[in-house]
């Protein structure tokens, strides 16, 4: 059985929303953030050397990093559940924003989060670099879902649970505004079973 180590308010969620999805039996393990800092405990780090979550242990396999770990939960059902037929159209677009979520997405929205700790008056050049990146990844997926109901297309995958998590932290910076197809998208898929599921662990 899959032990999933989970920090509340952080991305570790997805793992267990995938979880969920697949009706996949696991054990789940809470660390508590620091009181003071907010950062993740160092009980974390007797887990993994990163000292991030989510990490899943299974046998003697430890992973760390939410995008390995969506694929080895994958590769472990038995099914073809959340993940397109390979070499098909929709598995490249799975692909795509699978890998998508933390690698464009993420910079732009982590950064935003760490600027809003600060006093800033929008002249140092980061700022404009990432009000940039905000523009145009945010244009892309509000494009992408007013064409197509989920992100590998027509049907609900992995790829989404990677980038709701994501979104969701777009939409409490208050990036999300203006992006009607976007906001109708993340209040369809956080009607799922397995999502309010894995909402409950906080």
């Amino acid at each position: 059985m899959i032990t999933v180590h989970h920090l509340k308010k952080s991305r570790s969620k997805r793992v267990i929303w995938l979880l969920e999805e697949l009706a996949m039996p696991y054990t789940l393990i809470n660390h508590q953030r620091d009181p003071i800092t907010n950062l993740a405990p160092k009980s974390l780090q007797e887990i993994h050397p990163l000292a991030k979550a989510p990490i899943i242990v299974n046998d003697d396999i430890t992973i760390c990093e939410s995008g390995a770990i969506m694929e080895y939960i994958l590769n472990k059902n038995s099914s073809d559940q959340l993940r397109p037929t390979i070499n098909s159209a929709a598995y490249y677009q799975y692909l795509e924003w699978s890998h998508f979520a933390e690698g464009s997405l993420a910079l732009p929205i982590i950064s935003t989060l760490l600027m809003q700790m600060e006093t800033r008056d929008g002249t140092c050049p980061l700022d404009h670099y990432i009000a940039k990146e905000i523009t145009v990844d945010f244009s892309y997926i509000e494009q992408t879902l007013a064409q197509q109901p989920y992100f590998a297309g027509e049907s609900f995958t992995a790829a989404d649970i990677m980038m709701t998590i994501m979104l969701e932290i777009a939409q409490s910076l208050k990036l999300l505004n203006d992006k009607t197809h976007i906001k109708n998208y993340l209040a369809n898929v956080q009607k799922r079973k397995a999502y309010q599921l894995a909402l409950s662990h906080g």
